[in-house]
């Protein structure tokens, strides 16, 4: 795989992966036309009640119907209204048997946890899902880009996208054609930063990431696959 199949994947697989995941435990329900019911969230006994729908519809790109099927396909896999970081890592374990994916699924999981309080809330994960399936291409970025900035001061360092990498290489185990040598990683960050360290002080600017990826075409039409998932 050449750098940019790599960094197409790299961008890509937040989206491709979160959606198939959600959907393999049933956490995205199919919208169903017979629901005509304009009743705020149906709200139970559950640790965490989530923000009214009037507020989240505000803050997010999806109608009062959608946010009810995505409240109740939550509800069903969380009863608790949280998503511990443990049990995202079962999930992506389970769905990546072949690899190691706790690694990436910790680095997920902190995208998504934006108070940074251990659980991932209803409105996190509807926050987040709205930008990578309606947001704009520079608001999809943004969010890739945090992903990538683990310690989340502004910048991407080639120790953080080395991380990035080798969790991916990880979590896709023996399936990962040709074989991964051990230094493929690394090499693959050499040439991202190659591209995208445009003032070479060896860190990426959210202004360099952006710009980067919206010259290149492939990661442009990549933004735009999973628009109308749900």
């Amino acid at each position: 795989m050449g750098i940019q199949g790599m960094e197409l994947f790299a961008i890509g697989v937040v989206i491709i992966l979160f959606v198939a995941v959600l959907k393999q435990f049933g956490i995205l329900e199919p919208m169903s036309l017979e629901d005509s019911s304009d009743s705020d969230l149906e709200l139970s006994t559950v640790r965490h009640q989530p923000e009214g729908l009037e507020q989240l519809q505000a803050q997010t790109k999806f109608t009062k119907k959608e946010l009810q099927s995505l409240y109740r396909g939550f509800k069903n896999e969380c009863p608790s209204g949280l998503v511990d970081e443990e049990t995202f890592k079962t999930i992506y374990s389970q769905f990546f048997p072949q690899g190691d994916a706790t690694t990436y699924a910790h680095f997920l999981f902190n995208a998504f946890d934006l108070d940074r309080n251990g659980s991932i809330r209803f409105e996190d994960f509807v926050i987040g899902l709205s930008v990578l399936l309606r947001g704009s291409v520079t608001e999809k970025l943004n969010w890739a880009f945090n992903l990538y900035d683990i310690n989340k001061d502004g910048y991407i360092t080639k120790e953080e996208m080395l991380l990035i990498m080798k969790s991916i290489y990880d979590m896709m185990g023996r399936y990962t054609y040709p074989s991964v040598r051990d230094e493929a990683p690394s090499e693959h960050v050499e040439k991202f930063f190659q591209k995208m360290d445009r003032n070479r002080d060896g860190v990426v600017t959210i202004e360099e990431f952006i710009e980067t990826c919206q010259k290149d075409e492939n990661i442009m039409n990549s933004m735009q696959l999973f628009e109308n998932v749900i």
